[in-house]
């Protein structure tokens, strides 16, 4: 197969970006040692659709050295970084992806991916999945199962397998406490105020922060907020979740009563239609708007399109909207994941916990799928411990251990 990339002469810069951060990604550089020798994975074809950065590159060339063939394919129009997929391509990838490209072309990457029929996917955001059940149908049989990245990508498996229409097995990735615990709020949350920032080149102190969503994802997005010293407003539609933002120090209220007052929103929820045109009227002159959940959908674009007289872009990743009575509302990174649209992701050491749970998934996948039935489960909790003890290893970290007596009194009835 032949790889679809905008330019394989960009692959030495490429090269750069994924040997800095293999510097910083212990867990994945210690299973890449030991199975690059074992090569589990060997004959098996394995289809990846993920933000295509450094990081996710460092994943994809790790499961090649344990035996698999890799196709790769970017998971949003934005986040694919040119030189690092020519880097994969010079490295024995297939890639199928280019920086910007139009859904159409997207959509192609995603059959030319699946055109290797796999034996088993690793998805983010579940569009992988879709594809499959819903327009490839031809692949299920062989592919044996799957992980998933994302929140809103577990949410998509979830309501398929309760229609009792998924078709194989898929380890959540995403619900490892290795995985949301630190990528989803820790990642999050710095990933994403990078991308504002390096966007906006403006102060965060001072500013009311609007923060729409408060799970691990809109925690850390709070957190990071708070402490470059802004005023954060947290909206939410779960009442223990509200409650828990309000014992973390922050105001909640109603998105209606927010857009009153931000200076910067920030939509976390997985949802669509978060921000719409009822909030968009009221908003200050001058207002930010920027997305860190999955999907385009959550500030609408329809909306905010068809209540103004002009729009433009000012400045790279920040386009203005001109409201009918003046006021200025500025929307960061086309509404899309604003950490990768308009930065580098999460930082490595986040990912290289959460890509040794996709490495590790896979694994149990591919040696359990035989007894394993099509629905979504959880990743074995040996695993997560593991992970943990080749991370805190990696930072020198020591703990205590349980001595024999004190095992048996826990384990008094």
């Amino acid at each position: 197969m032949e790889s679809m990339i905008r330019d394989i002469k960009l692959a030495p810069s490429g090269h750069d970006k994924i040997a800095w951060v293999k510097n910083f990604m212990p867990v994945l550089r210690s299973i890449d040692e030991e199975y690059s020798k074992t090569k589990p994975f060997a004959g098996k074809k394995v289809v990846i659709t993920m933000h295509l950065e450094a990081k996710t590159a460092y994943l994809a060339l790790v499961f090649k050295n344990a035996g698999a063939e890799v196709i790769a394919t970017g998971s949003n129009p934005l986040s694919t970084q040119d030189d690092v997929v020519a880097a994969l391509v010079e490295d024995g990838v297939t890639v199928y992806s280019w920086y910007n490209c139009t859904n159409e072309e997207y959509d192609m990457f995603i059959d030319k991916a699946l055109d290797c029929n796999p034996d088993m996917i690793i998805d983010d955001g579940g569009d992988l999945v879709a594809r499959i059940h819903n327009e490839r149908p031809e692949l299920i049989d062989r592919i044996i199962g799957g992980s998933e990245e994302t929140t809103t990508g577990v949410i998509r498996l979830k309501a398929l397998a309760e229609q009792g229409k998924l078709k194989f097995p898929m380890i959540a990735a995403n619900d490892a406490y290795c995985k949301y615990l630190f990528d989803n709020r820790y990642g999050t949350g710095q990933s994403t105020w990078d991308g504002i920032m390096r966007t906006t080149n403006l102060v965060i102190a001072g500013k009311t922060v609007v923060i729409a969503g408060y799970g691990w994802c809109g925690k850390g997005g709070a957190m990071r907020a708070k402490g470059l010293g802004a005023n954060v407003v947290i909206t939410e539609v779960d009442p223990i979740k509200a409650i828990e933002a309000v014992f973390d120090g922050f105001r909640v209220m109603p998105m209606g009563e927010a857009a009153k007052i931000g200076d910067i929103f920030l939509t976390l929820t997985g949802c669509d239609n978060v921000i719409n045109e009822k909030h968009f009227a009221l908003m200050k002159d001058g207002a930010m708007m920027a997305n860190s959940g999955h999907f385009d959908v959550e500030i609408n674009k329809v909306d905010l399109l068809k209540n103004s007289v002009s729009h433009r872009s000012v400045r790279k990743n920040i386009e203005e909207y001109v409201q009918k009575d003046g006021r200025k509302l500025y929307l960061l990174a086309e509404g899309r994941l604003v950490n990768l649209a308009a930065g580098d992701g999460h930082p490595a050491e986040i990912m290289d916990l959460s890509f040794g749970v996709q490495f590790f998934s896979a694994l149990h996948i591919l040696n359990h799928h035989q007894e394993m039935e099509n629905k979504v489960y959880l990743m074995p909790e040996e695993i997560n411990t593991k992970i943990a003890q080749i991370k805190l290893k990696a930072l020198g970290v020591e703990l205590d251990e349980l001595t024999e007596e004190q095992k048996a009194y826990l384990a008094k009835a």
